[in-house]
C-alpha cells in the first residue's frame, strides 16, 4: 500500500524551499561583497617603516596607522567595504573595492599628511600637531569665492609668534610657506618658479597675526579641498609606508570577468544536472533538489560571513558543487550495488546508506585539509577560494548525507518504489536471485577488467611520463609569474582587436620593454597582457593607466606589481602549502587506514602535481598563485578518490577476515577497483564539465587556473586506479605471509565480573 502522506510531505517540503529560495535568493545574492576582480578597485601591501631610529613598528603602532588610513578611505566615498588586515610583524594589506579614483586613493593613502608651517627658506614653526584635531573644513573665501581648507590652532600666539619672528627678520620675506609633507631637499626658492608646486600656499602678510583661524589658499576644487580637510582631520601617518605588492582591476575588467564567470558556472552545473537525471533517473532528480539547496545555502553562509566573492570563490563554489554530487554519486552507487543483489528498495537504500557514510566523511575531511593549508598559506584571493571550498565541503556533506536522504526516505518509505528498482537506473536482468550464493560482479560498459595483472604496465607509463617530465622541467624550466619572482604585469582591455604590434609600440612611447612575447586573448583578441621584469612605481602606475584610458577610452588597464621579498614569500610559502597539506593527509590516513595507504596515497598526490608542473612547463602558460590553488584543489580531489578505493578494500578484507597470499590480496584489490570505477568516472566527469565550462566560457584571468585543474582531475584519477592502490598491493603483498591481514570480531564479554 502505497502511503501518499509520505509524497505529499516530500511535495510540500520542497515548493516550501522552492519558494525560499526563489523569493530570497536575489537579495542574498545582491548582499554578497564582491572582490576588486569582480567589480574592479586595487589591493596593495604596505611594509610599514619607522620614521625615524627610535621608533619601533608594535602591534598598536599598526593598529594607529590602520585606524588613520580608514578614516582616509571613509572620505573618499564609494568603496565597498573596505578591507585593512594587519599582517605581522610589520605590514597592512589594504583592499578597496569599488572605488571610482582608484590614483586618488593610492595618492590618499600613502601620503604622509604632515603639515608644516615655513619660512621662505624652509625653516620649520609649526606642524599638524599645533592644529585642534579635528578642525580642519571646506569653506570658500569671502572676498574671490573661491574654495579654501579652513583650519584652527590650538592658541591665537602659535601662529602669532610665527608671524612676529618672520616680520621681525629684514632677511626673511613676509610669508608663511605652507608645506604638505615637506621632504628634505625640498625648496621654497626653487617651487615657486614651477608651474605646479610641492607646497600647498604661501600666504603672505604686512602684520602680526595673533589669531587662530588660518585659511589655507590653492589652485583647490571644492573636491579637493574637501579632501585636504577630510586628509588633516585624519591625522599625519605615525609611520612610512612603502609598497610591496599591488594590483589594480578596472571596473570594465570586473563588470565582464564576473559575467563571463556567473554564465560558465551556469553551464557547468546545468550539464551536472542533466548528467545526474539521465544516468541515476530518480535518485538524480533528487540530487539536482539538493544541490539547488546546497548552491544557496553556500552563497546564504557566504553572505552571513561578510565574505568577499572573487573569481577563484566563484570556481570554488561550482567544484563544490562537484563534492557534493560525489557524495550523492557514492551513495547512489552503494544502493544500486545492493539492488543488484536482489535486495528490497528499502532494504538497499538503508544498506546502501550505511556504508557510503564513513566513505563520504573521510574524502570530505582530507579535502578539508588541502582547503585549510590553501587557507592559511594563501593570499587575499586564495583566502576567499579556500573560505568558499570549505563552506562548501561542510555543506555539501549535509546536503548530501543528510538532505538527500531525508528526500529519497519520503519515497521509499511510501512504498511508491517497490519494485521499480528502474528508477534507480537498475535493469531486471541486472538484478541477481537474493538467495544465489554467487557475488554479484561488478561491470563496466557491461566488462570486466583486470587492472591488477597490468600493474607493471602502468607503473611503466608513469615512470616514463616522470622522466619524460623531469627532461621538460630541466630544459624549459616553468614559465613563473611575477608572483613568485618580482616585476609587473600589465593587463589592457580594449573595446576593438588589438595586434602585438600595437601593443609593443605604445609600451616604446612609455619607455618599457616587456619581459617576454606579449599575450592576447579575449573573445575578439582585445586582452592584451605584458609582464616586466622590473617592479612599477606608483607614479609609472599612474602615468600606464593615464596612457591607455586616453588611447582607448574604456577600462583603466589591470596591473599587478610584486616585490622580490613579497615574491620570495610566496614563493616559499607554496612550497609550505603543499608540504604541509600532504604531511596532514598522511596523519590522517594512517589513523583512519594504516601506514601503507597513507604513503602511497601521498605517492599518487605527488604523481598529480608534478604533471601539472609539467603541463605548465610545456605549455608555457603562466604559473601564479593560483596555480597553486588548483593543485592542492587537485590534491583533495585525488586524495578524495583515493581513499574511496581503500575504503572499499579495507570492506572487502573485512568480508574475507583472513587474507593470507598474494593472489587473494591481488584479487580482492581489483575487485575494489572495478565495485568504485564507476564512481570515479562519473565523478570525474562531472566535476569536468564545471572545469570545462569555466576554462571555455570563464574569464581569461582564470583560464589557467582551469586548465590545471582539468589536467589534475585525468592525472588524480589515473594515479587513484593505477597507482595508489597497486603500489599499496605491491608493498603490502610482499609482507603478507609473513603478516597476514586478520579482521576479527570483537568480543563481548557479558558474564558477571568477579
Amino acid at each position: 500500500m502505497i502511503k501518499k502522506g509520505r509524497i505529499v510531505a516530500f511535495f510540500l517540503i520542497v515548493i516550501i524551499l522552492g519558494a525560499t529560495i526563489g523569493t530570497t535568493s536575489s537579495n542574498v545574492a545582491s548582499k554578497i561583497n564582491l572582490g576588486l576582480d569582480l567589480q574592479g578597485g586595487f589591493e596593495v601591501l604596505y611594509e610599514v617603516k619607522p620614521i625615524d631610529k627610535s621608533q619601533e613598528v608594535t602591534p598598536e603602532l599598526l593598529e594607529s596607522t590602520v585606524r588613520i588610513l580608514s578614516e582616509r578611505v571613509n572620505a573618499l566615498g564609494g568603496v565597498s567595504e573596505p578591507s585593512f588586515n594587519i599582517e605581522e610583524p610589520n605590514r597592512i594589506r589594504v583592499q578597496l573595492a569599488g572605488v571610482k579614483d582608484q590614483e586618488e586613493a593610492r595618492e590618499l593613502l600613502a601620503t604622509q599628511a604632515e603639515l608644516s608651517f615655513r619660512d621662505v627658506n624652509d625653516k620649520e614653526y609649526l606642524d599638524g600637531s599645533d592644529i585642534v584635531e579635528g578642525s580642519a573644513k571646506q569653506d570658500f573665501d569671502q572676498t574671490t569665492n573661491e574654495p579654501i581648507v579652513t583650519v584652527q590652532f590650538k592658541n591665537k600666539d602659535l601662529f602669532g609668534d610665527v608671524t612676529q619672528e618672520i616680520y621681525n627678520n629684514p632677511d626673511l620675506e613676509n610669508r608663511v610657506v605652507i608645506w604638505m609633507d615637506y621632504e628634505d631637499g625640498d625648496s621654497y626658492q626653487t617651487e615657486k618658479t614651477k608651474s605646479d608646486p610641492k607646497f600647498i600656499s604661501a600666504p603672505g602678510f604686512s602684520e602680526v597675526l595673533r589669531t587662530t583661524d588660518i585659511q589655507i589658499t590653492g589652485n583647490f576644487t571644492v573636491e579637493s579641498a574637501q579632501r585636504l580637510a577630510d586628509v588633516l582631520n585624519a591625522g599625519s601617518l605615525p609611520v612610512d609606508l612603502e609598497e610591496e605588492y599591488s594590483t589594480s582591476v578596472g571596473a570594465q575588467f570586473g563588470q565582464q570577468a564576473l559575467d563571463k564567470t556567473i554564465l560558465a558556472s551556469l553551464l557547468g552545473v546545468s550539464l551536472i544536472f542533466i548528467y545526474m537525471i539521465a544516468y541515476y533517473r530518480f535518485p538524480g532528480i533528487i540530487a539536482t533538489i539538493t544541490l539547488s539547496i546546497y548552491i544557496y545555502l553556500v552563497l546564504l553562509v557566504f553572505q552571513l560571513m561578510n565574505g568577499v566573492l572573487t573569481l577563484p570563490g566563484i570556481a570554488a563554489l561550482v567544484l563544490g558543487v562537484g563534492m557534493a554530487v560525489d557524495a550523492n554519486i557514492i551513495t547512489y552507487e552503494r544502493i544500486k550495488e545492493e539492488l543488484k543483489q536482489g535486495k528490497t528498495i528499502k532494504t538497499a537504500f538503508k544498506a546502501g546508506n550505511q556504508h557510503s557514510l564513513s566513505t563520504i566523511f573521510d574524502a570530505n575531511i582530507t579535502t578539508m585539509i588541502a582547503a585549510a593549508v590553501l587557507f592559511i598559506f594563501g593570499t587575499s584571493s586564495v583566502k576567499g577560494f579556500a573560505t568558499l571550498l570549505l563552506v562548501s565541503i561542510v555543506l555539501s556533506f549535509v546536503t548530501a548525507v543528510f538532505g538527500s536522504r531525508l528526500f529519497l526516505s519520503f519515497w521509499v518509505n511510501s512504498n511508491f518504489l517497490n519494485k521499480r528498482p528502474g528508477w534507480f537506473g537498475v535493469k531486471k536482468d541486472q538484478i541477481q536471485d537474493i538467495n544465489s550464493k554467487e557475488e554479484v560482479q561488478a561491470k563496466v560498459f557491461g566488462r570486466q577488467f583486470d587492472f591488477v595483472k597490468h600493474r607493471k604496465k602502468f607503473f611503466t607509463v608513469s615512470l616514463a611520463l616522470v622522466v619524460i617530465g623531469i627532461i621538460c622541467l630541466a630544459v624549459f624550466r616553468l614559465n613563473v609569474g611575477i608572483d613568485f619572482t618580482s616585476g609587473s604585469r600589465i593587463e589592457v582591455l580594449a573595446d576593438q582587436s588589438l595586434t602585438t604590434e600595437e601593443m609593443e609600440s605604445h609600451y616604446e612611447a612609455l619607455d618599457l620593454n616587456p619581459a617576454g612575447p606579449i599575450v592576447l586573448s579575449g573573445d575578439n583578441q582585445n586582452i592584451a597582457v605584458a609582464k616586466f621584469d622590473k617592479e612599477l612605481s606608483k607614479d609609472k602606475v599612474a602615468e600606464i593607466r593615464s596612457y591607455f584610458e586616453e588611447k582607448y577610452g574604456s577600462s583603466p588597464p589591470t596591473i599587478n606589481t610584486v616585490s622580490p621579498v613579497v615574491g620570495k614569500e610566496l614563493a616559499k610559502n607554496a612550497v609550505l602549502a603543499v608540504l604541509y597539506a600532504s604531511v596532514g593527509i598522511i596523519i590522517y590516513i594512517t589513523i583512519r587506514f594504516e601506514f601503507y595507504s597513507a604513503v602511497t596515497a601521498i605517492l599518487a598526490l605527488l604523481h598529480d602535481a608534478f604533471f601539472i608542473l609539467t603541463f605548465f612547463s610545456i605549455t608555457r602558460l603562466d604559473f601564479d598563485i593560483t596555480i597553486i590553488a588548483a593543485i592542492l584543489t587537485i590534491v583533495g580531489y585525488s586524495i578524495n578518490d583515493t581513499i574511496v578505493t581503500f575504503d572499499r578494500i579495507r570492506e572487502n578484507l573485512k568480508k574475507k577476515k583472513r587474507v593470507r597470499s598474494f593472489g587473494e590480496l591481488a584479487h580482492i584489490v581489483n575487485k575494489s577497483l572495478m565495485e568504485t570505477l564507476t564512481r570515479s568516472i562519473n565523478t570525474v566527469l562531472t566535476v569536468i564539465f564545471a572545469a570545462v565550462m569555466l576554462l571555455i566560457f570563464g574569464a581569461s584571468s582564470i583560464t589557467n587556473f582551469s586548465f590545471a585543474l582539468v589536467i589534475g582531475l585525468f592525472a588524480g584519477t589515473y594515479s587513484s586506479l593505477f597507482i595508489a592502490a597497486q603500489l599499496w598491493l605491491v608493498w603490502r603483498g610482499k609482507s603478507i605471509k609473513e603478516k597476514p591481514i586478520v579482521y576479527k570480531e570483537k568480543k563481548y564479554n557479558d558474564k558477571p565480573q568477579v
